[in-house]
């Protein structure tokens, strides 16, 4: 069912925890699904040198945070939002479809992150569009793959 790689990032996850002074974070998910993420940013001029997680949901959600946290740091702000969960996907090597929804949360996470950096320092959000994770009858349903 689940790939090496994503057994590897769910056993050994990197970078979990927070950071106190982190400069934006970011927290999605949905009750109804299970899982929850948050994602901390620490950004110098425009690049994040160091990203965070706690999750709480399954294999996937734990994997995907890892994955994600580890392939930002060092991105430009405007690179990390363009980070797409088919990235994710990727770097996983693949997710079964049920699944597929906990790469768009940890994109979403991140994007929230940047978004509140943005916020906290008195610029305009960036528009994140929508995505649904869940139906509200649990995870399975079809999220956009970017």
């Amino acid at each position: 069912m689940y790939t090496e790689k994503v057994i590897a990032e769910f056993t050994n996850p990197e970078n979990v925890g927070e950071i106190a002074d982190a400069d934006g974070v970011g927290e999605v998910g949905s009750p109804a699904c299970g899982d929850i993420m948050k994602i901390y940013l620490k950004i110098e001029g425009d690049k994040i040198t160091d990203a965070r997680f706690q999750t709480f949901g399954c294999a996937a959600a734990i994997a995907s945070s890892s994955m994600t946290t580890r392939m930002i740091r060092g991105m430009p702000l405007s690179e990390a939002w363009e980070f797409s969960n088919a990235d994710v996907v990727d770097a996983l090597g693949g997710l079964p479809p049920a699944k597929v929804h906990c790469s768009v949360l940890a994109r979403d996470a991140v994007r929230a992150a940047i978004n509140d950096y943005r916020t906290r320092r008195g610029l305009e959000p960036r528009e994140t569009g929508s995505s649904r994770c869940c139906d509200g009858a649990g995870c399975g349903s079809k999220p956009e793959n970017d």
